[in-house]
């Protein structure tokens, strides 16, 4: 168990977090995750997106610099797996606050404030802080990134502090994305929802998608084509010049919360859970909803085509999990209260606290999963898998045990 840390490419300040078989590598600014890797007798591999068009000079994002090809500081440092709140979509203005792309955690510098291993859990783990740069919605964030022994998982708890005197009404989501040479043609996705719509029209999809917007569907093999019939959204083709999003509810029954993706020619999964509602503490942040975010080439604009017009070269796979309407933002989020009859927003009370916890698995299975991931249970240890072929259990901690023991001993630390 090793926690490190460095100054990675682009000179963004990072850590690393490693056990015999995992690293994890979580960027301060926006809390990016570039690598979630696995290193096995068979496999050497990180599963996370990192853009060609990353940022890599060494200098921040400056608008006028860079404004016009990168559009923005979001894409600018872009990369793998990261926090959205109090914002998840465009950049906007809500109450008078101007709220970035994404939200502050996934635009922000985090400070860095300590790390070590858990002599008790024997977890690797970094604590790190956010504060709102808006007094007029005064936030504080504290995030926890952490590694056990023997598990292939990233944990994260991200603790929100309401410290004004009125309730406020956010969005959160976490922004995972896989990206080649994991993500390829004959993956299988999934997801723990029950039912999905395509978002609704007006949005950033409407002149890239494939799929007939504003429709809802039972599964994700049958998915609403624009043209008539379906599509089967669970096999990942490769690129094809569409990019595609659609959300699902997760039912209010599920004590778990979870979203996968299967590579059946290198026999590895990619699996996030997160606390469902039936498992819900009076504290806890339940994410509602998988949001899946198909970018298979749809974009002829920069910063994922070279230049205005040109193709699209960004092939990768966004398997959010999100309370938000689509990813339309906090204003839309709202205003529409409600989607497939889940909540789009969180209500964080005045001088309180709420806090989401995530997990993130990257490991090998054998051929039970070849077909995706349909179901997913927790047991005491263990995230138990079930495919067509039978069930794959992974080492793991759905219930957070260790995670929220680090939380208690570094909640003096912060």
């Amino acid at each position: 168990m090793k926690v490190t840390r460095i100054t990675e490419l682009g000179k963004r300040e990072a850590t690393v977090l490693e056990n015999e078989h995992s690293r994890i590598l979580v960027d301060d600014q926006g809390g990016m995750v570039p690598e979630l890797s696995y290193h096995g007798e068979n496999h050497s591999i990180n599963a996370h997106w990192i853009p060609w068009f990353r940022g890599n000079s060494g200098k921040a994002f400056n608008a006028a610099e860079h404004g016009g090809f990168w559009k923005g500081g979001l894409l600018y440092d872009l990369a793998g797996n990261f926090p959205c709140l109090p914002n998840f979509g465009p950049d906007h203005t809500v109450d008078g606050v101007a709220l970035p792309a994404h939200g502050w955690t996934s635009q922000e510098p985090w400070r860095f404030v300590n790390s070590g291993v858990d002599k008790e859990t024997g977890g690797a783990w970094a604590l790190s802080t956010l504060e709102s740069p808006d007094a007029k919605m005064p936030l504080s964030f504290s995030k926890i990134d952490a590694i056990f022994p023997s598990q292939p998982v990233h944990y994260t708890a991200i603790r929100v502090t309401n410290k004004g005197d009125r309730d406020l009404e956010i969005v959160a989501a976490w922004h995972n994305t896989v990206g080649a040479p994991f993500l390829q043609a004959g993956c299988r996705l999934s997801g723990a929802a029950d039912r999905w719509i395509t978002p609704a029209a007006g949005g950033e999809f409407d002149p890239t998608t494939r799929l007939a917007l504003g429709k809802e569907f039972p599964s994700l093999d049958k998915a609403p084509l624009a043209k008539g019939g379906t599509v089967d959204l669970s096999l990942v083709p490769g690129p094809l010049g569409y990019t595609d999003f659609a959300a699902g509810a997760i039912p209010a029954s599920a004590r778990l919360g979870w979203s996968a993706v299967v590579n059946p020619a290198l026999k590895l999964a990619y699996v996030c859970f997160f606390t469902g509602q039936a498992a819900a503490g009076p504290e806890d942040i339940i994410l509602r909803f998988n949001e899946y975010w198909m970018q298979y080439g749809g974009r002829p604009f920069t910063p994922w085509a070279a230049y205005e017009g040109g193709m699209d070269q960004t092939y990768c796979l966004g398997t959010e999990n999100a309370v938000s309407a689509y990813a339309y933002g906090l204003e839309y989020s709202r205003k529409t209260k409600t989607l497939l009859g889940a909540p789009t927003t969180v209500i964080i009370p005045a001088k309180s606290e709420r806090i989401l916890r995530y997990g993130t698995l990257f490991a090998p299975y054998e051929s039970t999963l070849d077909e995706g991931i349909r179901t997913i249970e927790s047991a005491d240890s263990k995230l138990v898998c079930g495919g067509v072929g039978g069930a794959w259990a992974f080492n793991a901690d759905p219930a957070f045990k260790a995670l929220k023991k680090l939380e208690a001993k570094t909640a003096a630390v912060n």
